[in-house]
């Protein structure tokens, strides 16, 4: 920034109006999760599905409802994960047709793995922010996320 107080911030030093600002966010977590991902030859959606499973064991269903896949697509994510060893289906105990999704060993271990990079990269993308503003950062970010959930 110039020291020359007649003259005018570029349109660098602006901030961001909201969507713009969520959209380069986005841009910038996408690229965090690719990037790992690809360091474990994993796309962003077999993140996200090693990620749901960390502390569940849904169904097909829930699994595509999560996903935003169709039932197609989740049947051909589950199967290509299984065949790498990262994934596991068994029958539901509830349901007779139904079909339960588990990380096996293998997949808990990449997740943790991939959860670790994906923690330290997002950190090294907020380290120039105050406690106070993760803080907020985080507060606002979950009310953004659960208001999508709720409708």
């Amino acid at each position: 920034m110039s020291t020359d107080p007649t003259a005018q911030d570029s349109p660098d030093d602006q901030p961001l109006n909201t969507v713009d600002a969520l959209v380069q966010l986005s841009f910038l977590i996408q690229r965090v999760l690719a990037t790992t991902g690809a360091a474990h030859d994993l796309s962003i959606v077999q993140i996200r599905l090693l990620g749901i499973l960390r502390d569940r064991q849904p169904g097909m269903l829930e699994l595509g409802s999560r996903l935003g896949l169709d039932k197609s697509s989740m049947t051909g994510l589950v199967s290509r994960a299984e065949k790498r060893g990262l994934v596991r289906r068994s029958p539901s105990p509830h349901d007779g047709r139904g079909v339960l999704v588990t990380a096996t060993p293998l997949g808990k271990r990449l997740t943790d793995l991939c959860a670790a990079e994906i923690t330290r990269r997002v950190g090294e993308l907020t380290a120039r922010l105050t406690e106070a503003e993760r803080a907020r950062l985080t507060r606002l970010a979950t009310a953004v996320v659960r208001t999508d959930q709720g409708g």
